[in-house]
């Protein structure tokens, strides 16, 4: 049987201050990957840093970029590439504002393009060499079910998902000889701070109560509950592991079975 061992591997984790991205980076350290946060707010990069296992001998660190500035991003990693590799990369950010598509402006839609699709592949480009020459590399981008079912209300996110993972399959096709795999992880209703935004833009919108709100999305999901951080970050440390090197080009959905398609 093949391992989950990430002993030796070094993982590249976005936005991961909180949420499934602090969720993932703490499930890739406790299979004995060193980790390498990155995100905008350097004070909870420490404290996440501080919430890492170390119990194999790995020396975490962070790197500091906002992701709205796609040029923060390149010069971050390029620096620290300098004198690392990385071996796995975790493609994560916050998600945009809710709202119909045609209300959004085009602005919304280049604001998101750039956070979410540019800056994932200005890391995956910057890493790429260095996993080619070990034959070995795993790019995971956390995206959202609305890759297989647009989700109400959330136009400019539907659009830019999309994107993102038609952007991953083909890169997914392209990189699979090198010994490198692209996956997506598709989250449903998480119990994160996006999934609290979006409640409560419902609640403003409607007027009705929060419970009310809350337990009609309940009632789509098979499950009956909203997933938690360290469960979408469970699927994201298998997919990083050797035990799912002939795992490429998926997107994988984990949302309680709300996705209403195979």
């Amino acid at each position: 049987m093949l391992s989950i061992s990430l002993k030796g591997k070094t993982a590249l984790v976005a936005g991961s201050t909180q949420g499934i991205g602090l969720a993932s980076a703490q499930a890739l350290a406790s299979l004995g990957a060193k980790c390498v946060l990155i995100a905008r707010d350097e004070q909870k990069l420490k404290d996440a840093v501080a919430t890492l296992d170390t119990t194999g001998g790995q020396q975490h660190a962070y790197l500091v970029a906002d992701f709205t500035q796609s040029a923060q991003v390149e010069q971050a990693v390029n620096a620290y590439l300098k004198d690392n590799t990385i071996d796995i990369l975790v493609n994560n950010s916050g998600g945009p504002a809710a709202g119909p598509v045609a209300d959004a402006k085009p602005k919304q839609f280049l604001q998101a393009f750039q956070q979410h699709l540019i800056c994932n592949h200005i890391l995956a480009t910057a890493v790429m060499p260095g996993m080619k020459t070990a034959g070995y590399g795993r790019i995971i981008n956390i995206i959202s079910t609305s890759v297989k079912v647009p989700l109400k209300n959330l136009g400019v996110s539907n659009t830019i998902r999309g994107a993102v993972a038609s952007w991953a399959k083909t890169m997914a096709n392209e990189l699979g000889k090198f010994g490198i795999t692209v996956n997506n992880v598709l989250p449903g209703a998480t119990a994160t701070g996006r999934l609290e935004a979006i409640i409560n833009n419902k609640v403003s919108k409607t007027g009705a109560a929060k419970d009310a709100v809350e337990a009609e999305m309940l009632e789509e999901i098979p499950a009956r509950r909203f997933g938690r951080p360290e469960e979408i970050a469970s699927v994201v440390a298998f997919l990083a592991s050797p035990a799912a090197a002939y795992v490429n080009g998926t997107s994988i959905p984990v949302d309680g079975g709300r996705t209403g398609s195979i």
